[in-house]
């Protein structure tokens, strides 16, 4: 079984090789293809959509990796893209770093790097920058993602938590705890009993309508804590 050795983060030959054969690959596109040390992406282009630029970043540490659900793949590329979503914002493009840990098998990589260019690829959202580091065994736990993505806010949005008042709604999208109670019954050997998933999804469509809704004031993308707990 093929599994990350320490080579593959030093730069070299064997680091080349899995960029090109598993990074680049599974995410094509035209930014990535220019292979520079960043995404040159065009001005005129996003600022034709909007006036303002929405930018997030978070870190994904899940055990398991893999859930009912989605993955910590998945759900690297949903958490971000839905803290830009509601906003307002289309999500556009992604980064990501890969934190691997030596020894990590070589298919528990490529199936996580999949799940994240098929998830990114149905959202209409391009993975165009990256870094990958390996650590010595033991000094992490398997596999660490961080994604940043950034998305244009349309002019005449203004959703923000300054906006709400004491007596507004507070509307939800679904039923709540769903991810998290999956991952808890994982991680505990809980044992409960029903069909646990996590709804673990890209929220953009559903928060598009909701533009030309009057009334919106704010959105948040429920994950831990709060009305999650």
């Amino acid at each position: 079984m093929k599994s990350v050795q320490l080579a593959h983060g030093s730069g070299g030959q064997a680091m080349q090789q899995l960029i090109g054969d598993l990074f680049m690959q599974a995410f094509a596109n035209p930014w990535l293809a220019e292979q520079e040390d960043q995404a040159r992406l065009d001005l005129a282009q996003l600022s034709a959509q909007g006036d303002r630029l929405a930018f997030s970043t978070d870190s994904y540490v899940i055990d398991p990796l893999f859930f009912p659900g989605g993955n910590i793949g998945k759900l690297a590329v949903c958490g971000t893209a839905n803290d830009v979503a509601v906003s307002g914002a289309l999500p556009r493009y992604l980064s990501c770093g890969f934190i691997l840990e030596e020894g990590l098998e070589m298919a528990t990589l490529e199936a996580v790097v999949n799940s994240m260019a098929q998830t990114a690829r149905e959202a209409g959202i391009a993975i165009v920058t990256g870094d990958t580091k390996v650590v010595p065994r033991g000094a992490a736990d398997k596999l660490f993602i961080n994604t940043a993505g950034i998305g244009v806010i349309p002019t005449g949005i203004r959703w923000g938590a300054q906006q709400i008042s004491a007596g507004d709604v507070l509307l939800v999208s679904g039923t709540l705890g769903d991810h998290g109670a999956t991952i808890l019954n994982l991680r505990e050997q809980m044992g409960l009993d029903g069909a646990l998933s996590s709804d673990c999804a890209v929220l953009t469509p559903l928060i598009q309508t909701l533009r030309d809704v009057a009334g919106v004031k704010a959105l948040r993308d429920a994950t831990r804590g709060g009305v999650n707990a």
